[in-house]
Formats: structure tokens, C-alpha cells, sequence
């Protein structure tokens, strides 16, 4: 007998059990989704800024090597969280090698084909499920994009009765939201306890758990982390759940582990995760500021002159990437450096 699919496992899941944690469905949904596919690029579910323009990698690799020279070049290695098909890592490396960077790169990723495809970008490269394999031996260059969006949240939604939890239920496999009996009052932040009716306040704790986590190692080796990603600094109401598919919005409860579940990132909550294990936090800054301070123009005008012929797709590749109403202005960028390290280029 034929593995049931996930929809027909967290529906019998749910009948046998009662509705189950947002968190849980966004978890088992993009599990399955990331583990059986290639979502990116023209023919998958969405497209990430590195997949736009080789600059995007060139520059986060020059400003990790900028902050690794100016704390006295120690030993030290890549990590980077969910690095998609590799293009980042293997633009930054680039970059960081003319600047006389070569660091042991280590990925965290679970998905078969997406190792795949990060190996014929970066053979060298160590894979790992988690930061517990990365060896403790110096300090950590860490990058994340479009990485913590994918982690599980949960939402709290106001009613008359209090701050309850959303659940989802399942009517056959029609999955729907649904809100449970417990009550959430004690953790809810005083300036949100008066929200109105109807109010929704999202919290992500794996991303914490993570944060905290990463930030032991950088306090204990060294280093830095650039997060990038599309959210907000929080505390703050509103449901920002959602699907894409096919590089369109898509209901988020229908086809659980056929498309990209994301939420948008709680910047403040991460940065203070990362300060109460004693990094520093810088930002979070916008996207678009945050390149023009780190020379995407000088960049775009090199490029286009070693290929004339590219001018036109250099152009529309950094208005892409920092424009407001493009990636510029939703898009953030959040540097934590470990005690004693200098301060990062891009957030003055």
C-alpha cells in the first residue's frame, strides 16, 4: 500500500486528533515542499534576489570580507541557512576570494534537490541539518536569505474572550482556520492587550530557538550574520500567512506542501533574541539603501562595461533589487556581529 499524500496525513491527523497549531501545518507543509523540488526560478514558485543579479552575492560576500579584515582575518568559515540552488554562495565566494577570503563553506539543508543543485554550484561544500555539525573551530560568516520567512509561526488572534491561538481543522481535505479555547493573555506584549477585536499577532518560536542557537556560537567563535528577508520590526498585528505558487499568491490552506508557505520575519524579536546572547545588532535597514551603501552602482557600471551588450539587463536587475517598489523597501537586512568585532559596512 501506497504512502498516503500530506494532505491526506494531516487531515486523518487532524480527525483523529482534534485541529493542530498553525505552526505545526506550516511545518509538515513546507517540509514536504522543500524536501520534493526546485522552487525557484521562472519555472518554480518564486524568484530570490541572488537568482536576480550576480551582484546581490558579490556585495554580501565583499561586506563579510570587509568585517573578517578588519577583525584580523582569523581563521574562519561560511554558513549559510537555506542557500537555495547555491547562486549566493557561490557569488559571494567569488568576491571574498579577491579579497583574499577563502573559508570551508558549510550549508544547512535538508532537501535532497536542493543539495543537488547547491553541489554543481559549490562542490566543496559540507551539508548539514542543522549548526550542531559545523565544527567550532573559528569564527562563522553566516548568511540567510529568505531563510526564516519559511519557519513555522504560530498566530494569536483577539476575541471577546481573550487572545486565543489559530488552529486548523479539516472538513474532508478542506483544511480552515480555526481559533482554539486556550488562553494566550499572559505573553501577549502590553501595548497590543488593548488591540481590537479580530486583531492577529504573529510569533515564530523555532525562529527564536535558531537565533538564540547561532548567537551562542558567534559569542563563543566569532563572527557575523547577515539576515535578509521581507518583515518587519515588531511588536505588531496582522496576518501575514501566506502562499505563492507559480509566482502568484495562493490560498494558504489549500494543497498543503505544493507551495511556498512564508510569514513575514519579526526583525526586532530576532535582534533581540541575538542580544540576549550578547551579539550586537545592527538594522534592520532597508534593501535597497543597504546595496547602495556597499557600491551596487560602481558594481552595475563594471559589469556593463566588461559586457556592453548586458547594460540594459544590469539595469533592470539593480532597479530590481533596490527600488522602493520593487525589493528596495520590503526587503530588510539585519547584521549582528559578535562582541569585539568591528562595526558592518551598510547600516550607518
Amino acid at each position: 500500500m501506497s504512502e498516503p499524500h500530506l494532505p491526506e496525513r494531516l487531515a486523518r491527523a487532524i480527525t483523529l486528533a482534534g485541529p493542530i497549531p498553525l505552526s505545526q501545518y506550516m511545518g509538515a507543509a513546507n517540509a514536504h515542499y522543500y524536501a520534493t523540488r526546485d522552487p525557484l526560478g521562472e519555472r518554480g514558485d518564486f524568484t530570490t534576489a541572488p537568482e536576480v543579479s550576480q551582484m546581490f552575492g558579490e556585495l554580501i560576500g565583499l561586506w563579510l570580507a570587509d568585517l573578517w579584515d578588519r577583525a584580523g582575518r582569523p581563521p574562519a568559515r561560511y554558513v549559510e541557512l537555506g542557500p537555495g540552488r547555491g547562486t549566493l554562495a557561490q557569488d559571494a565566494l567569488r568576491a571574498m576570494a579577491k579579497a583574499g577570503l577563502a573559508p570551508p563553506v558549510h550549508f544547512i539543508e535538508t532537501s535532497p534537490t536542493l543539495r543537488a543543485a547547491q553541489a554543481e554550484r559549490v562542490p566543496d561544500a559540507e551539508w548539514h541539518v542543522d549548526l550542531v555539525g559545523v565544527p567550532d573551530d573559528g569564527a562563522l560568516l553566516v548568511v540567510a536569505n529568505e531563510f526564516f520567512d519559511a519557519l513555522p509561526i504560530r498566530q494569536l488572534v483577539k476575541t471577546a474572550e481573550g487572545w486565543r491561538e489559530r488552529l486548523v481543522a479539516c472538513q474532508d481535505t478542506l483544511f480552515l482556520p480555526v481559533v482554539g479555547d486556550r488562553s494566550f493573555d499572559s505573553i501577549i506584549p502590553p501595548e497590543l492587550r488593548d488591540a481590537p477585536y479580530g486583531s492577529i499577532l504573529e510569533t515564530s518560536p523555532a525562529s527564536v530557538a535558531l537565533m538564540r542557537q547561532l548567537a551562542k556560537r558567534l559569542t563563543a567563535q566569532g563572527g557575523a550574520v547577515l539576515i535578509a528577508d521581507y518583515g518587519y520590526s515588531g511588536p505588531a498585528v496582522g496576518d501575514t500567512f501566506q502562499a505563492v505558487r507559480g509566482h502568484r499568491f495562493a490560498n494558504p490552506f489549500e494543497d498543503p506542501g505544493e507551495q511556498d508557505l512564508t510569514a513575514h520575519v519579526d526583525f526586532a524579536t530576532l535582534a533581540e533574541a541575538a542580544r540576549a546572547e550578547e551579539l550586537i545588532a545592527h538594522g534592520p535597514v532597508e534593501q535597497g539603501p543597504f546595496l547602495e551603501a556597499l557600491g551596487i552602482g560602481p558594481r552595475a557600471e563594471a559589469l556593463v562595461r566588461s559586457a556592453p551588450a548586458r547594460a540594459e539587463e544590469v539595469a533592470e536587475a539593480r532597479s530590481r533589487l533596490t527600488e522602493a517598489e520593487q525589493m528596495g523597501s520590503l526587503f530588510k537586512m539585519l547584521g549582528l556581529t559578535a562582541p569585539g568585532w568591528p562595526e558592518p559596512a551598510g547600516f550607518a
